[in-house]
């Protein structure tokens, strides 16, 4: 066992043996193995925004296993996906990748303030499938939150007593929130935050910008002088406020992006600031096969501190 690995185990130590096989699993596998780092495909997107929007980028995408077949390739460290995008693989391609299922998804079929997801598969689809962990997604912000917080309480106990590691998507939205203060470092660091008090093993969150969204933390953080200029310093400071880096933060790739060079010094950024990898989609599954694994390769090299 690689010192990384051992010292992310450490912080693990309340959880059951079955939760720290899986995590040990995840951070054992693929191109970045043994460095404490990881790079997720998750292809919740066609839930979540459609399948011409997700796929007609890259026609291949709209098979279920393009996705799992790219994410082996490219030697990436998990697979994420809601139940009929696992059900429709996992036999044809068990144990070959550690696999996260989606218990929650929201559809965008009509404009809501307060989005709220639906619970769309269960804990025991989970272990049926074979899979190392369920991923949630709350909505801190929206007049729902409170909901889902106890919604994700019960399903996280269900899991860890079946010893299956929770994957947290923490997206603030709704509520007095615009779009421009969903990536405010505050309330980005505010997410991550509440996703390690909820208990979440692994966290999802997307790359802050620069903005304060909350003026009661806008004088913090100019009091303590608490740095934003850069990707790496916004990046920093939320892993900060998982425990102080003792939980596993993860960023998200969001829209797929034209200019490869922005995406990279992103993921350097990630990278720089103490960021434990990335769970990217749309920037890779919507480009050409050959393209993609060029750029996962690219990304894995940067995690791998090249």
């Amino acid at each position: 066992m690689s010192n990384s690995v051992s010292k992310i185990l450490d912080w693990y130590r309340s959880e059951n043996p079955g939760v720290r096989a899986k995590l040990y699993r995840l951070l054992t596998h693929g191109r970045l193995a043994g460095t404490g780092k990881l790079v997720i495909l998750p292809v919740d997107q066609g839930f979540e925004h459609g399948p011409a929007r997700s796929f007609a980028p890259n026609p291949a995408g709209y098979d279920p296993r393009y996705h799992i077949r790219l994410a082996i390739e490219a030697g990436m460290s998990a697979y994420a996906a809601p139940l009929g995008f696992i059900e429709a693989v996992a036999h044809e391609f068990a144990g070959r990748i550690p696999l996260i299922l989606k218990l929650n998804n929201h559809d965008s079929l009509m404009a809501e303030d307060n989005p709220i997801g639906a619970q769309t598969a269960s804990v025991q689809d989970a272990l049926r499938l074979g899979c190392d962990a369920i991923g949630y997604t709350i909505y801190p912000g929206t007049e729902f939150r409170v909901d889902m917080y106890e919604q994700f309480r019960e399903i996280a106990l269900e899991a860890k007593e079946a010893g299956l590691l929770v994957v947290l998507w923490s997206y603030p939205r709704g509520g007095d929130l615009t779009k421009e203060d969903e990536t405010a470092l505050d309330v980005v660091a505010y997410a991550a935050q509440i996703a390690a008090q909820l208990g979440a093993h692994i966290i999802k969150v997307k790359v802050p910008s620069d903005r304060i969204a909350q003026e009661a933390a806008r004088k913090v953080y100019d009091i303590y002088n608490i740095r934003r200029e850069t990707i790496a310093e916004r990046v920093r400071h939320v892993v900060q406020s998982a425990f102080d880096g003792r939980r596993i933060v993860i960023f998200s790739g969001g829209a797929k992006k034209d200019d490869d060079d922005a995406l990279l010094k992103v993921i350097e950024g990630i990278r720089d600031g103490g960021g434990f990898g990335s769970i990217i989609g749309r920037n890779t599954f919507q480009r050409q096969r050959d393209e993609a694994v060029k750029m996962l390769d690219r990304i894995m090299e940067i995690y791998g501190g090249k």
